[in-house]
């Protein structure tokens, strides 16, 4: 069977019996063609199956609608909600995504990076592995850059996160506040300035209250693994867990101990999910403006795009604490369960 080739927009000119020109004109959209043409060429579009090549178009033209987002990880869903909302505020302003992820790897963000200068792209947003996003950044890649979530070292690059520090401040006054004696503040790593900043914010409200972290690293097996050890070896009164998925982990882990949330163990997490909700009794979790941030990087990265050339803005965000039962002290009960998902 011979291979099928591809409509082009000759084929679709010769089919309706005009001029390539008057093709171009009727699928731009300009006024300048009788209603006769414009009909026979849309019938010709149909019948071929034709799909203009934006790609040549956007090199003829000069104009760059496409804009390359890379982030860590999207099977995390506050990831996947600040993509979902960069793309509508993208295709409001007719640019097309491209979206990457690293998996949480420095070295398969450097990849990405390298494969987007290939697709010269009119910008760029990073939510990088770690504060070290301009050592890996590839010489020739010209596009202007925004960077969301996680602090990069360098001040180069415009920036919207949240206030880590003050919403774990306020996490710790309220476990210090209930009369806990101890919390254990779990994260992936001490590495990425989120982690880092929601720690040393901990610290700051934890007054009386002593404090303990433990990094458990991003492998979902050994971070269990890690945090069961720590558990059965001296129980803290509390556990804050410093992201999603530290978050997910340590609840699961809870409920497979047999511990009672919050009779033998108060847990509040940073990253407020869905599901934290939904269980019995609630999460205690800081909510982050997820869409705000990607509304806000949008905004700056398309006005790097239009030619501002303003020094680098940084954006903090705040971001909503939500009080509820896994951190409300009650007694301790014999043989609980910590709640499902």
């Amino acid at each position: 069977m011979s291979r099928q080739q591809t409509p082009s927009i000759r084929m679709v000119a010769d089919r309706a019996g005009v001029s390539i020109a008057t093709v171009s004109n009727v699928l731009n959209g300009k006024p300048n063609v009788s209603q006769n043409f414009a009909d026979r060429v849309r019938a010709a579009v149909d019948e071929l199956g034709y799909v203009a090549d934006i790609a040549a178009s956007r090199l003829r033209s000069g104009k760059a609608a496409l804009v390359a987002v890379i982030v860590p990880d999207l099977t995390n869903p506050m990831f996947a909600s600040f993509v979902s909302t960069l793309e509508h505020e993208a295709r409001g302003d007719g640019f097309d995504l491209a979206v990457l992820s690293s998996r949480n790897d420095p070295m398969e963000e450097a990849d990405r990076l390298a494969n987007v200068r290939a697709w010269r792209p009119g910008g760029l947003i990073v939510v990088p592995c770690d504060g070290a996003l301009s050592s890996r950044l590839p010489a020739g890649l010209a596009a202007p850059a925004v960077v969301a979530d996680r602090i990069p070292d360098d001040a180069r690059f415009d920036l919207v996160a949240v206030d880590n520090g003050p919403s774990s401040a306020a996490i710790a006054a309220h476990l210090a506040q209930t009369g806990l004696a101890n919390c254990l503040v779990v994260g992936t790593s001490l590495g990425i300035s989120n982690v880092r900043e929601r720690w040393e914010g901990f610290l700051t409200g934890a007054g009386a209250m002593r404090a303990q972290m433990l990094e458990v690293g991003f492998e979902a097996e050994a971070s269990a693994n890690l945090l069961r050890e720590r558990l059965s070896a001296d129980r803290p009164a509390a556990l804050f867990a410093l992201d999603h998925m530290t978050s997910l982990m340590a609840y699961q882990l809870i409920a497979a101990m047999g511990l009672s949330i919050p009779g033998e163990i108060a847990f509040a997490s940073f990253d407020e999910m869905e599901w934290m909700r939904l269980v019995s009794p609630g999460i205690t979790a800081v909510r982050q403006p997820v869409e705000d941030m990607a509304v806000a990087a949008w905004s700056l990265l398309r006005g790097r795009m239009a030619g501002s050339d303003e020094p680098q803005e940084t954006r903090r965000l705040g971001c909503a604490v939500s009080i509820r039962g896994s951190t409300q002290r009650v007694p301790p009960r014999r043989g609980g369960r910590a709640g499902k998902v």
